[in-house]
């Protein structure tokens, strides 16, 4: 009688084993097998991180395997499983991969295809088709969409991690329990004693040392040494953690009267103001969405203020971005000066911290949550509800969308909803931050998501004029080796333009992406279909990219650029200036971050730069939903592609003072898990 081998492997998670009984079925074209029981309670198999192996025994030969069906039953309690894969080996010596990688809950049945990508017309047989069908039917019943605030992006529905469908939870919610997170973050950051001094000012800026923690050459260290430098404040626009404000000044906004004779001593080129701005030599940072955004009023007994900057920034002789002229509030007007370099040192000061401040809103509340952690969520639903598990493009991105949605709905749940964390130390704490995401939501394009042609919109394109711009360099980098892979992948399942019109499932996911994710907003410029390989490379290329390596170039140095607090004050205890030789150092002090919010503030932007445990890196796909020979060869040249760039930065950051790595490929997580 014929006899299968059949080969299980069991996750390495916590509690990925199981002693509950394991069934097999194997289903053929030309028949199927008896339900076999694979193992007992308690006889020492499906533990986890073990390979078992069993032969299975039929009447008659099967034919060609189509699914294979596996079958968990409860011995005692409910014991969830993690299931890597199965391979079968046949009488006649095949060798069958099946992928898994999720978790079997419960009494439940699962329905695996083989390792080989399918797309929809493939499938053949009315066995193939309906299994295809049943599993995204299912899938839509568990990943459904929902709006958690008008305006937003719509996201999972699903009120807390726990009601999230087990396959996407995190191993552990304790990992990713904020509240635990921000609080361990101070205890070994030795700064929970002022914990709870809310309201108690520090006494100078050498004060705020006594928070901020020493780690041997790290860019942090020499922020506090140089914050208050013009160089340092312009080099932040380029390559500090919100490297995506500052576009070049074709020509002076209305609203911001900046004259030569105002500028003149920090122009370098005998040029005029006019003439600088032909030569390309000026540049701007606008605030504008921060106006009128209402500031923190949890805490009745602190003030909060907010402001929207409008900020002129010069290329000097030595290639250095340095800011010359700050005006604080959008509108002009006597109670708005302008602030120069030439200025009291104390009012050009205060000038750059407001900056600063506004930065550290549109970083965390736009550049961070809206246009990463949220839009790679709606990817991330979006493939759930409309590939299945044997589609090319599923296979694709499933590793760019793990544990996003979970770590989105512990946000939701603990960090920004009413009286989360962000209240705790964030101006726009209170409903600030939905306001900006409302906002944002309404101008932000496709086609900003598309990193050259972003830099390129905003004028940021040239190395040859702006020579330092390292989130550029990298960035370009890393985006041309992902859609050279995204091309090459392509090109194995599709082998036209045809082809890709007529995937409906491709068509469905691109859909759903427009009209629920992005609410069918004409103006945003997405999709609503795909017709050429080229916009669907493309397309895939915005999704991972912004899932990986947007994310990592915006969150990784968030302890960098920010536990140095009077650098990137989360809050102002004291409104803008409105004229111009008043301002004291004490003033200053007064305006910036009580103890209390400092330390919330230093806990939050540590806890948050920190990798996960066992981090997965761009390129690293240990989870093989892919079996077929080309597409492992893809993986390899992008492997490889990854590792060039990686010793491109090395080079470059070799005895920097300040390196520029956030970039680089073996620092980019695959996903966003943090």
């Amino acid at each position: 009688m014929p006899s299968y081998t059949v080969t299980v492997a069991t996750g390495t998670q916590w509690f990925a084993g199981t002693d509950d009984y394991i069934y097999l079925v194997l289903e053929g074209t030309a028949g199927c097998s008896e339900r076999h029981l694979l193992d007992k309670p308690f006889y020492n198999d499906f533990e986890r991180g073990a390979i078992d192996s069993y032969d299975v025994t039929v009447a008659e030969d099967l034919g060609e395997i189509q699914l294979l069906k596996i079958e968990k039953r409860k011995y005692w309690v409910h014991d969830d499983w993690y299931l890597r894969y199965i391979t079968v080996k046949t009488p006649v010596g095949d060798h069958l991969e099946f992928p898994c990688y999720r978790w079997i809950t419960e009494d439940k049945e699962i329905v695996l295809r083989d390792g080989r990508a399918k797309l929809h017309r493939d499938d053949k047989t009315q066995i193939l088709k309906q299994h295809r069908r049943k599993e995204l039917e299912e899938r839509q019943k568990m990943y459904r969409w929902k709006e958690w605030h008008p305006g937003f992006p719509l996201s999972i529905d699903a009120n807390c991690h726990s009601d999230l469908p087990r396959d996407i939870q995190f191993d552990s919610e304790k990992g990713v329990d904020f509240v635990l997170n921000y609080s361990k973050a101070m205890e070994n950051l030795y700064v929970n004693r002022f914990m709870h001094m809310f309201q108690s000012s520090w006494s100078d800026f050498a004060d705020f040392e006594k928070i901020f923690v020493r780690i041997s050459n790290t860019i942090s260290e020499y922020v506090m040494q140089h914050w208050q430098e013009d160089f340092m404040f312009g080099y932040q626009f380029l390559n500090g953690c919100n490297p995506v404000m500052i576009k070049r000044c074709r020509e002076l906004p209305k609203k911001l009267p900046v004259t030569t004779d105002m500028v003149e001593c920090s122009l370098e080129r005998n040029l005029t103001l006019e003439e600088e701005i032909k030569q390309g030599n000026i540049f701007l940072v606008d605030y504008e969405l921060l106006d009128g955004i209402d500031a923190n009023k949890t805490d009745p007994c602190t003030l909060q203020y907010l402001a929207a900057p409008i900020c002129l920034l010069y290329k000097n002789m030595e290639n250095k971005i340095v800011p010359i002229a700050i005006q604080i509030s959008q509108i002009p007007g006597p109670d708005n000066p302008i602030f120069l370099p030439s200025d009291d040192k104390y009012d050009w000061l205060l000038a750059k911290i407001w900056v600063r401040s506004s930065d550290f809103h549109m970083h965390q509340t736009v550049t961070h949550l809206l246009r990463t952690h949220l839009i790679s969520e709606v990817f991330g639903i979006a493939m759930f509800r409309q590939l299945p598990a044997v589609h090319p493009l599923f296979k694709l991105l499933v590793p760019h969308v793990r544990f996003t949605i979970a770590i989105n709905t512990k946000a939701r749940e603990q960090l920004i909803c009413e009286c989360g964390l962000f209240d705790k130390a964030n101006a726009t704490g209170g409903g600030g931050h939905v306001q900006m995401v409302q906002r944002a939501t309404k101008e932000l394009t496709y086609s900003s998501l598309c990193f050259p042609e972003e830099i390129k919109a905003k004028g940021m394109d040239s190395k040859e004029d702006i020579p330092y711009y390292y989130y550029r360099d990298d960035g370009i980098k890393v985006w041309e080796a992902i859609k050279s892979f995204m091309t090459d992948v392509i090109d194995i399942y599709y082998e036209s333009d045809e082809v890709v019109c007529e995937d409906l499932e491709l068509q469905a996911f691109v859909k759903d992406v427009y009209v629920y994710g992005m609410k069918g907003n004409k103006s945003s410029g997405f999709p609503k279909t795909i017709k050429t390989r080229e916009k669907l490379s493309e397309y895939l290329t915005v999704a991972i990219f912004t899932a990986s390596a947007q994310h990592a170039a915006v969150n990784f140095g968030q302890y960098d650029w920010c536990s140095w607090i009077p650098n990137s004050p989360p809050t102002m205890r004291q409104p803008p200036p409105t004229e111009k030789g008043t301002v004291t150092i004490e003033q200053i002090v007064e305006s910036l971050p009580d103890r209390g919010r400092s330390c919330w503030h230093l806990g939050a932007v540590w806890a948050l730069s920190q990798f996960q445990e066992n981090e997965l890196f761009l390129g690293m796909y240990p989870d093989e939903h892919f079996v077929e020979k080309p597409v492992k060869q893809a993986m390899m040249k992008f492997r490889k592609d990854l590792d060039e760039i990686v010793s491109v930065i090395t080079e470059r950051n070799k005895n920097k003072k300040l390196p520029y790595y956030y970039l680089s490929p073996n620092r980019i997580p695959n996903s966003v898990a943090v």
